[in-house]
């Protein structure tokens, strides 16, 4: 694998009992560039991030991440901090009881001193253009609000790649263009998934589409 080959996927099968294979024999490479992921609802685009993340297991075929191959939980733990990954629902990513906490979440479990986490929450929420945000309680955020503090908790890591899954949902045309410079200023490679075709031909260098378990470039 190339140093510059971040993720490559060879002959993924995964599929759903009572339906049919929503992922056959897939390949997929993906380098030093963010690119889009399309397709119609229930193809697999999600199965697909979750078996980059080790979320779920591939039926067949192999996952390797940063050039190494990953095949058990204990593979993907270590890269997962590397990894900006942000659900399609942010509920599944935000736990803590204020938006601070969240943030700092990741910070301290990877080591970070209390002040240093704090600051990363500081430097974070004034990226996100939510300099206000860290006492507030999450439960009661609107859904856009998430989405942002979801995207948050990804970058206080600082990842080497973004995985973002819908990152357009709920967001307002402000919320969205925020989020259009932030991307823009982290110039980091990965892999975008929505249905928004505006704001994936301002994001991505190319789009492929998912469709009958299989990837095609458009």
């Amino acid at each position: 694998m190339s140093s510059e080959t971040l993720i490559k996927l060879s002959g993924i099968v995964y599929g759903y009992p009572g339906r049919p294979v929503v992922l056959d024999s897939l390949d997929f490479i993906l380098g030093q560039e963010l690119v889009g992921l399309i397709g119609p609802n229930g193809c697999g685009k999600t199965t697909l991030l979750e078996i980059i993340m080790g979320l779920i297991k591939p039926q067949a075929g192999t996952v390797e991440i940063m050039g190494r191959v990953c095949s058990e939980e204990k593979h993907f733990r270590p890269l997962r901090p590397q990894i900006g990954f942000v659900f399609q629902d942010a509920n599944d990513q935000l736990f803590c009881p204020t938006v601070a906490d969240d943030l700092a979440f990741g910070p301290l479990n990877m080591g970070a001193s209390r002040q240093e986490a704090d600051e990363v929450v500081r430097t974070v929420l004034t990226n996100l253009g939510l300099e206000d945000f860290g006492s507030r309680i999450t439960y009661d955020l609107s859904g856009g609000e998430k989405k942002l503090v979801a995207l948050g908790t990804a970058l206080a890591l600082n990842p080497k790649l973004l995985i973002l899954d819908e990152p357009t949902n709920f967001l307002d045309e402000k919320a969205v263009t925020r989020l259009e410079e932030i991307i823009r200023t982290l110039k980091l490679p990965g892999l975008v998934v929505s249905h928004d075709l505006n704001f994936l031909n301002k994001m991505v260098s190319h789009s492929f589409r998912l469709e009958n378990g299989r990837l095609t470039e458009v």
